[in-house]
């Protein structure tokens, strides 16, 4: 269980257990438990959003360059600034370099097992990416898996940390929908974990890690990000967890179901993944799509993962 979620159980009004021993039984500092984090300034919620965009643009620039761009808006900022933001933000430049994403201490490395592959069919290889979703008050971090081959997206989940749990609830949707010969992930905490592996392992799948801060590694999720932010989450500035959760919802279930793509002779990404389905799914009350793990039409990841708020 993450920090966060241990913190999230301890309970105050506890009938028989002091939150001192709350925090003793969870393995968590209570001081840290009593502390509320600051949340970002309306300025610094700006700088993200601007970020957000170069970086869509122009993903090798790093935080010195990126840091000229704001300045030449207007901005007064340094790079030591920007680069805690792109750090909050889970981003970096692209490039080729050692070291640029860590595994966790103790974490394994696998190799990169896509290079030179004909990757010519759907469930021959999934990838799994991490990105920044802007609100109006804040932010969230946005997880999805996707078919490489079809482009479909098989599950996705929102959370307001970079934790491990939203990523397997994700794995695990995605799993109930079918099987990839190979899962390709970068080399972040979240994919490198004992858990996600072992999840992997334990269905027989094959693991891939990126090279060293290669875009072209994870080339199709990169695009996916693009597109989901130019044609969804910059046209709208959602108010909250909920309102993106469901306006997101409406947005996966039109770009699996009816948004072609030229590379497929202008199918949708389900009619490549599952060519003879052609089941029609309703949305439900509150435009939120129905989980279900029989029909690979169904836009998942509608669960928000609730852990104390970090904006």
């Amino acid at each position: 269980m993450s920090v966060a979620r241990r913190h999230d159980a301890v309970d105050p009004g506890h009938p028989s257990l002091s939150v001192k021993r709350q925090c003793e039984l969870l393995s968590i500092n209570r001081s840290g438990w009593y502390y509320q984090p600051k949340g970002n300034t309306d300025e610094e919620l700006e700088l993200m959003k601007l970020i957000d965009r170069k970086y869509l643009e122009i993903p090798f620039y790093g935080s010195r360059k990126i840091a000229d761009c704001l300045r030449k808006l207007g901005h007064s900022v340094n790079r030591k600034r920007v680069q805690r933001l792109m750090r909050l933000m889970g981003i970096m430049a692209i490039y080729r370099r050692p070291k640029t994403s860590k595994p966790g201490k103790g974490h394994k490395v696998y190799p990169y097992l896509l290079k030179g592959l004909d990757i010519n069919r759907p469930n021959h290889v999934w990838a799994v990416d991490i990105t920044y979703i802007p609100m109006a008050k804040g932010f969230l971090y946005l997880v999805a898996i996707i078919d490489w081959y079809s482009r479909y997206v098989l599950s996705w989940r929102l959370s307001n940390t970079l934790d491990t749990d939203f990523c397997i609830e994700a794995l695990e949707e995605a799993l109930r929908k079918g099987k990839p010969e190979i899962f390709n992930t970068d080399q972040g905490s979240q994919f490198t974990g004992e858990e996600f592996t072992e999840t992997l392992k334990k269905h027989g799948i094959q693991i891939s890690m990126d090279g060293k801060g290669s875009y072209n590694d994870n080339l199709f999720i990169e695009r996916l990000w693009r597109t989901v932010k130019y044609e969804e989450v910059y046209l709208k500035a959602y108010k909250d967890g909920r309102e993106a959760r469901i306006s997101l919802a409406k947005y996966f279930r039109f770009y699996n179901t009816e948004r072609s793509h030229q590379s497929h002779g202008y199918k949708t990404p389900a009619e490549v993944y599952v060519p003879s389905s052609t089941i029609p799914i309703e949305p439900k009350a509150g435009g939120m799509v129905e989980s279900c793990a029989s029909n690979p039409l169904t836009v998942t990841g509608f669960h928000l993962n609730i852990t104390p708020v970090l904006s």
